[in-house]
C-alpha cells in the first residue's frame, strides 16, 4: 500500500559511474531527516562521472528509484541529482554594491545584488554556474561577516565560491533522471552533497578536505570557516585500481573487483608476509595462488597518486595549511584497509573514514561511505526546503539561468 500523507519525500540521486542510488527521506517533526528508503543499481552508462550512454542509465535509475520506493512504501516524482566528472570547474569571485535603503541598512535585495554582482564571472557558452556558494561578507570595513541582513553601512562585499559544469553532460544527467519519468529540483556538484552527510559543524569550522573517492572520480571540496573554499573532480577513482588490479594479475576484471574488495589494502606495510589469495587466471588456466602484499603493492601507487593530485590541487589554489582539522575520505573506495593511513602519509594530517551519522529512519542501512553523496543530496534537498526555497524542475535540456532559485538557497548552502 503506497503512502500519500504527511510531507512530500525528498529524494537524493546519486548517479555515479558504478552504481546509482537512490535514498528517500522524510521530514521530522522537529527537524532532521528520516531514511525510509534506500535502493540501488549497478550503473553502466556513465564513465569517469559523465553520461556515455542514456539507455543504460535510464533503466538503472529507475531500477534503483523502484527498490527505494517499495522499501518506503511510497511514489515519488522528484528528485536530487549529483553531477561530477572531470569538466567540474571551479573559482573564487568578489563583488561589491552600495547598500541601497535610505537608512543604509543592509536589506536582503542588498544581499541578493552583491551575490549577483559576485556571479558576473565571464563563462564560456558551453559551460553553465550550477552554484554560487557565499563564503563571507564586509560591511564597510567590518569584514568576517557572516550575517549581513540588518547591519549598517555603505558598502556591501562578498566572496563567493563558483562551480561551473559542461552545460551538455548536466543535460544528459537531467535527460536520463527525466526519461525515467523523473523531475529533477536541483542539480549538485556531489562533494557539496556528500559534505552535508558525512562532514561536523567543527570540522567546517576549522577548516577539513573532504575526498570522496567514487568509481569513476575523485571528488573534492575545501571547507573553511563554515563555507567552502574550493572544490575539485578528479578523473581517477577506484575502477582504474580495479584495473590496476586486472592487468597486474592478468586476471578478469570482475574478479579483479572483486579481489579489491575482499583482500585489498592500500598500505602494503598493514599486510603479512604469509597471507595468500587464489587469484582467478583467464583463459581457461588454473587460478594461481599470490601472496596478498602483491595484490596491495598493484593498489598501494594508485591511492597515493590520488591522494598526491589533491595535494598538488590544494597547494595550487594556495590551500596547502588550510585543513586544520584534518581530512575525512567516504565514497566507495575508501572502504578499503589502509585508506585512512595511507592518506595520512600523504596529507601529514589527522584523517577519518566518512559516513553518514546525522539521520533517523534507516539510519544503520545507510551507515557506510557508499551513501555519503545519496544521503547528502536527500539532506540539501531538506536545508532548501526549509528555508522556503521554490522547487525549480529542471525540464529536458533546458537549463534556466538559475540566479533567482540559487540566491534563494545561499542561505541554506552556507549556514
Amino acid at each position: 500500500m503506497r503512502r500519500s500523507r504527511g510531507p512530500e519525500p525528498i529524494v537524493g540521486l546519486d548517479v555515479g559511474t558504478t552504481k546509482i542510488c537512490a535514498v528517500i527521506g522524510e521530514p521530522k517533526p522537529g527537524g532532521g531527516l528520516d531514511i525510509v528508503g534506500i535502493g540501488a543499481a549497478p550503473s553502466r552508462g556513465l564513465r569517469r562521472g559523465v553520461v556515455v550512454n542514456i539507455d543504460s542509465t535510464v533503466e538503472a535509475i529507475k531500477q534503483a528509484v523502484a527498490e527505494a520506493e517499495q522499501m518506503a512504501g511510497v511514489d515519488v516524482s522528484r528528485v536530487y541529482a549529483g553531477v561530477a566528472g572531470g569538466h567540474i570547474r571551479s573559482l573564487n569571485s568578489r563583488g561589491v554594491v552600495p547598500v541601497s535603503g535610505r537608512d543604509r541598512e543592509v536589506s536582503p535585495a542588498d544581499v541578493e545584488r552583491v551575490v549577483e554582482a559576485a556571479r558576473a564571472v565571464n563563462v564560456p557558452q558551453d559551460r553553465e554556474i550550477i552554484h554560487v556558494l557565499p563564503q563571507t561578507f564586509a560591511v564597510d570595513d567590518a569584514d568576517g561577516v557572516r550575517e549581513p541582513l540588518g547591519m549598517s553601512g555603505v558598502r556591501l562585499e562578498v566572496e563567493v565560491h563558483i562551480v561551473t559544469a559542461a552545460v551538455t553532460s548536466v543535460q544528459n544527467v537531467v535527460r536520463s533522471v527525466n526519461r525515467a519519468g523523473l523531475a529533477v529540483q536541483d542539480v549538485v556538484l556531489e562533494p557539496i552533497a556528500s559534505a552535508e552527510a558525512v562532514l561536523f559543524a567543527e570540522e567546517k569550522e576549522l577548516g577539513v578536505v573532504l575526498i570522496d573517492i567514487g568509481g569513476g572520480t575523485t571528488d573534492m571540496a575545501l571547507f573553511r570557516d563554515g563555507a567552502v573554499w574550493h572544490t575539485a573532480v578528479l578523473p581517477l577513482g577506484g575502477d582504474h585500481i580495479t584495473n590496476d588490479v586486472a592487468v597486474g594479475l592478468r586476471t578478469p576484471m570482475a574478479d579483479a573487483e572483486s579481489l579489491k574488495k575482499r583482500y585489498g589494502c592500500a598500505l602494503t606495510a598493514l599486510v603479512s608476509a604469509e597471507e595468500t589469495v587464489d587469484v582467478p587466471s583467464v583463459g581457461g588456466r588454473k587460478p594461481r595462488q599470490l601472496s596478498r602484499q602483491v595484490l596491495s603493492e598493484i593498489i598501494q601507487p594508485r591511492v597515493e597518486e590520488i591522494f598526491t593530485l589533491i595535494a598538488r590541487e590544494l597547494a595550487k589554489a594556495g590551500f596547502t595549511d588550510a585543513a586544520t582539522a584534518g581530512v575525512v575520505v567516504t565514497g566507495g573506495s575508501s572502504i578499503m584497509e589502509g585508506v585512512p593511513e595511507l592518506a595520512e602519509a600523504v596529507f601529514d594530517l589527522p584523517v577519518r573514514r566518512g559516513v553518514p551519522s546525522e539521520v533517523g529512519g534507516l539510519a544503520d542501512a545507510v551507515r557506510s561511505p557508499i551513501y555519503a553523496t545519496g544521503v547528502g543530496l536527500a539532506i540539501y534537498g531538506l536545508h532548501r526546503q526549509l528555508i522556503g526555497a521554490p522547487p525549480l524542475d529542471i525540464a529536458d535540456g533546458v537549463l534556466l539561468a538559475r540566479i533567482g532559485r540559487r540566491l534563494a538557497g545561499w542561505f541554506g548552502e552556507i549556514f
